[in-house]
């Protein structure tokens, strides 16, 4: 018998030992494959996925929907926030006016000057947000830009028309701020 030293015992006795453990092992054989559960899964899962997308696809035009609405509201909220303004403002350019026509009978010409001034200003103040008067002497009443608060005599004008506008009043684009106060010839 001749010794085999340490090393070569060891690589044998691996050798062994492998054959050993394949020898043991049962033969696996590759799981059965159900391809009609496969194909029902993918279809449940593309399903599934179309839910979300829809889903998401409707979020996300409610989302652009409500923005627009916003938008438009802001909108609506800051040019009516504008014409309030205007309105408030419009008892102070009255005066102004009248101010300008008691500083014409005045010597003081600083004070005439100062009232052209000012009026001037608020006036351009004026047109620059689109606010005009509404001057329709000698044309036929409006309902929608004046109040007849008097009747006129037959011989004051046309029958239906403005003779006498005794409040000015004022449009901001199409929206009237405040309504003339005329005086109207009965038709």
């Amino acid at each position: 018998m001749s010794r085999m030293s340490k090393k070569e015992r060891k690589p044998q006795q691996e050798e062994v030992l492998q054959e050993e453990i394949l020898e043991e092992a049962p033969a696996e054989e590759p799981p059965a494959i159900d391809v009609a559960q496969l194909q029902q899964d993918l279809d449940k899962a593309n399903a599934q996925a179309e839910e979300y997308l829809n889903l998401a696809q409707r979020v996300q035009a409610d989302f652009d929907n409500f923005r627009r609405r916003n938008e438009s509201v802001r909108a609506d909220a800051y040019a009516e926030g504008q014409r309030a303004v205007a309105a408030a403002m419009l008892p102070v350019l009255d005066n102004l006016e009248r101010a300008l026509d008691a500083a014409a009978t005045s010597t003081d010409e600083a004070l005439k000057n100062g009232v052209e001034l000012t009026l001037k200003q608020m006036r351009d103040a004026y047109a620059k947000y689109d606010v005009t008067p509404i001057d329709r002497l000698g044309e036929k009443f409006d309902p929608n830009l004046e109040n007849a608060i008097m009747q006129g005599s037959p011989d004051e004008g046309e029958p239906g028309t403005v003779c006498m506008v005794l409040q000015k009043g004022y449009k901001m684009g199409d929206h009237v701020l405040r309504f003339a106060m005329v005086k109207v010839v009965p038709d």
